[in-house]
């Protein structure tokens, strides 16, 4: 363990005093490169004073222990997906940076797979081509798996396997004092869970012991549609009625609206997906009825699935993501609750169309109570979803070019999230939502919204204790960004 007393000066110098850390200073190209890698261009903007390269589990500790005696803020970086500013970047303090702990190791004959923070979906799945078994990782391939996994993570696949956390076997985890540790559900079953579902509270992950499932071949692609009122009926009634009514739990599929300025872009783009070569006749109908302009669907790898999911990352944008989690309506009041909800975000969302650059979207993703149940039957997490309800988890995005309109983009994301999550509380006053738990999902929250606080009672006190314990000090709790329980 480090001493206190060996630690001299700011926490950049004393790392590159260590002599075989790889540390960037501004201006060098690797820290360069590095404030490009994230999502959003206000996270870039954010200049730590330093990025260090730890390439393993020890170097990883050791650069905890000397940040952990200063007073620097810091953060950490798996793929720099999160956009909320502060969350996986800094404003001068250290920014640990984990593209190099990037193993991907399975047993072929069991399937176990060791996974480093650095992966990116599209990378791992890469290396795992043609070995029969894939990660159940999520629908963008520039995602990290790092914030990824301790979000929840959700899959193409979650129907068939839960959250993407809840084929995560053990973690190995550096503790705010250095300490290495392996933690699975018999050691530190309390532990175990709370990494399930808690971000970044409770130390670094470097690497992620996971049961890879079997997979050859998928179908997947695009449905591209011109928006009109009419197809904007069709579409949310589909969705609706496919959370409800498949039963085939290797399909999946993605709803989305798109706008761009003064309406250039106004369109429906469907992300569908089969595990397998080819879906049954008939389980999309109810999509491609709609009469697409585009369908870029067909049988492919993961692999090249996960590079094709690319196209959606807007380049050089600030991006704001939030989310709600809605349980569907009935048949009987699908309209009213679907159409109010879809037109609430295009009233919002019209009010940006003059803003630079300005994307707006809105996506529907079907989270039936099967995902519920198999997420509760793998192992607990903090997220605790009850199969009671079929759900919704909305996301809302806005990018947008000046950084400038920060705060004020932000105040139109929470008024776009806000307006949904009163009218859910509203119909579910009036009879017409069914009451339900209706946590937020970490991976889509916006760093105004209550994490947290939207979790179970009894799922919050655990994070709180855990964390207390695992980080008596606070040096997560108090020096870095992120949901706090």
């Amino acid at each position: 363990m480090l001493s206190a007393a060996s630690v001299r000066g700011d926490a950049c110098s004393s790392i590159e005093a260590l002599g075989y850390v790889n540390v960037s200073r501004p201006l060098s190209l690797a820290y360069i490169e590095e404030q490009t890698q994230y999502w959003s261009s206000s996270c870039s903007a954010m200049l730590p004073s330093c990025i260090a390269f730890p390439k393993t589990v020890e170097e990883v500790s050791i650069v905890v222990q000397i940040i952990a005696n200063t007073t620097e803020r810091f953060a950490i970086k798996s793929g720099g997906h999160t956009p909320n500013n502060g969350w996986s970047s800094v404003e001068g303090g250290p920014l640990i940076a984990l593209e190099h702990l990037d193993q991907a190791n399975l047993d072929p004959a069991t399937g176990i797979l060791d996974a480093g923070p650095g992966n990116r979906l599209d990378g791992i799945a890469a290396k795992l081509q043609g070995s029969g078994w894939t990660f159940v990782g999520g629908r963008i391939g520039n995602t990290g798996i790092g914030g990824l996994i301790l979000g929840g993570g959700l899959s193409y696949m979650s129907t068939q396997y839960g959250w993407s956390a809840s084929s995560v076997l053990e973690y190995e985890i550096v503790f705010a004092n250095g300490t290495i540790g392996h933690i699975n559900g018999e050691n530190y079953p309390d532990i175990f869970k709370t990494l399930k579902g808690g971000g970044n509270n409770f130390g670094v992950i470097t690497n992620y012991r996971l049961q890879a499932r079997r997979q050859g071949n998928v179908w997947g692609g695009n449905l591209v549609y011109l928006r009109t009122p009419a197809k904007d009926k069709q579409l949310l009634k589909a969705v609706r009625d496919f959370t409800e009514y498949n039963e085939d739990e290797k399909a999946s599929i993605i709803v989305t609206a798109e706008r761009a300025n003064i309406n250039v872009v106004d369109s429906w783009i469907l992300f569908l997906f089969y595990d397998g070569p080819s879906p049954p006749a008939g389980i999309f109908d109810n999509f491609t009825d709609v009469n697409p302009l585009l369908d870029t669907t067909r049988t492919r790898t993961y692999a090249d699935l996960m590079a094709l999911s690319n196209w959606v990352i807007v380049k050089a944008s600030v991006v704001d993501i939030a989310t709600e989690t809605i349980p569907i309506p009935s048949a009987e009041n699908s309209e009213e609750v679907m159409e109010t909800l879809h037109n609430h975000w295009r009233n919002i969302s019209s009010t940006t169309l003059l803003v630079p650059g300005i994307v707006a979207s809105i996506a529907w993703q079907p989270f039936p109570k099967r995902i519920a149940a198999k997420a509760r039957a793998l192992s607990p997490d903090l997220i605790d979803v009850d199969p009671s309800v079929d759900r919704f988890i909305v996301e809302m995005n806005y990018a947008f070019l000046p950084q400038g309109l920060y705060e004020e983009m932000a105040d139109t994301m929470e008024a776009t999230y806000t307006g949904v999550r009163q009218r859910v509380l509203n119909w579910q006053d009036e009879g017409k939502l069914p009451q339900a738990y209706l946590p937020l999902f970490m991976n889509y929250g916006f760093y105004r919204q209550d994490y947290f606080g939207r979790l179970r009672p009894e799922s919050r006190a655990l994070a709180k204790r855990v964390s207390g314990e695992v980080d008596p000090k606070g040096f997560f709790r108090d020096r870095t960004g992120g949901w706090k329980p």
